[in-house]
């Protein structure tokens, strides 16, 4: 386990800070222990309970487990209570944070509520609903400038079959709250794209109408994030990166991205909307960059997002920054760093998933621009020496390991259901 801390992440004075991040599981947890770790804050994890993480096997944190929340949401309230209550007793009389790094995590510790000597460096009250509601981020993001795709929210069957019968196909559905909570659990729902009547009707079975859905045009294009934090005195340390692949062609997270330059048009636009909001920390704005030219909003994620390898490898420390401004909002950060255009960072395990998925082939028709798995292969295997790798510290090399197995073991057992 990490020492305790002996300086702040500005190296001045003394900030002994213990940093509860979780969920273990989730794809940045490894890079935002390391940033947090490399600041001087001790770091402790909550992971659910019996699943296994790639940060169960770092020398930097240990994990809890709690009560999976889709398992009983109640329990889980109650097991970070207890944690924390815990680490109170062990760690009293220095600042305590707790930190969620995935959208689950974001729902939990805002219904956790944590008094003092907690601080929350995460979303909480309009802010939560902001970064977990889809149809909330969507007016936001048009009342602040940007191209939103046309979008309805689908509660019934006839809601779909309405919004095909003006916007025709292809289309986009997926569930309209990040983090849909039911009869005291989070429950999951997939996306589906939908090129025809057929493939609708059979997403409408899989659906069952469980949980409110967001429709919208499928539009065909490169996945763009802009990233930053934002302060009392602005947003500060911009960054931004295109995926050049996705782990699943049809739609998923990054396995392979490479930084770029920041658009002054769209900085304006994300500045309206989060000051408006009057967000606060870390955040990535989710676009899409079409075949015309055009960008889209998508979503708005308020926790760590996937590709925080990269935002680290050109010296971008939000979580560490993050955290400090948790703990006290006009402290002066350190973000004196310029973003590195042109560097590609790599999930190993995403990589090799990729391949796996190009020679499987597309789900719907709507995907008409299916890659070549040779072309694929190609770029895969094309490694440059300057290339980065996600979640890589070599005297934390079993978290890499144990990182690229259970992405390929998750995926491929995920598959056989």
């Amino acid at each position: 386990m990490a020492s305790k801390a002996k300086t702040d992440v500005s190296g001045k004075g003394v900030l002994p800070a213990t940093v509860l991040v979780g969920f273990a599981e989730a794809l940045a947890a490894p890079e935002v222990v390391w940033s947090l770790v490399d600041a001087g804050f001790h770091v402790v994890a909550f992971t659910r309970k019996g699943k296994r993480s790639a940060l169960g096997h770092s020398h930097h944190a240990v994990c809890h487990e709690v009560t999976p929340p889709e398992v009983d949401l109640q329990a889980a309230i109650s097991d970070m209570h207890s944690l924390m209550a815990s680490l109170n007793a062990t760690e009293g009389g220095t600042p305590h944070v707790l930190f969620p790094l995935d959208d689950t995590a974001v729902a939990l510790c805002a219904l956790v509520q944590p008094g003092l000597p907690w601080h929350l460096a995460g979303p909480h009250g309009s802010s939560a609903e902001l970064a977990l509601n889809k149809c909330v981020q969507t007016q936001a993001a048009r009342d602040a400038g940007f191209k939103v795709p046309n979008t309805a929210i689908a509660r019934t069957a006839d809601d779909l079959y309405n919004f095909v019968a003006t916007e025709s196909f292809p289309i986009i559905l997926k569930p309209a709250e990040c983090v849909p909570i039911r009869q005291g659990r989070v429950v999951g729902c997939r996306k589906w794209i939908c090129a025809n009547r057929g493939e609708l009707e059979h997403a409408i079975t899989e659906w069952a109408e469980r949980i409110p859905l967001l429709v919208q045009p499928f539009i065909v294009g490169t996945g763009e994030g802009l990233f930053g934090l934002a302060t009392p005195d602005g947003i500060k340390a911009w960054s931004a990166h295109r995926r050049l692949r996705m782990m699943n062609p049809q739609g998923s997270g990054s396995s392979a991205c490479v930084s770029q330059a920041v658009s002054a048009e769209l900085t304006s636009k994300v500045e309206e909307l989060l000051t408006k909001a009057k967000w606060r920390g870390l955040f990535m704005i989710e676009l899409l960059h079409d075949n015309a030219g055009n960008t889209w909003f998508m979503e708005l994620n308020g926790r760590p997002w996937g590709s925080m390898a990269l935002s680290r490898r050109q010296g971008f420390e939000y979580p560490a920054w993050h955290v400090k401004l948790a703990i006290e909002q006009n402290s002066p950060l350190d973000m004196a760093v310029s973003p590195t255009p042109g560097m590609v960072c790599r999930h190993v395990g995403r990589e090799f998933m990729h391949l796996l998925f190009v020679l499987r082939g597309p789900k719907s028709m709507a995907l008409t621009s299916w890659p070549s798995f040779w072309k694929t292969l190609a770029n895969v295997l094309r490694v440059r020496r300057e290339d980065a790798v996600y979640n890589w510290r070599p005297e934390d090399l079993k978290v890499f390991l144990a990182d690229c197995y259970y992405t390929v073991h998750g995926n491929l057992f995920k598959s056989r259901n």
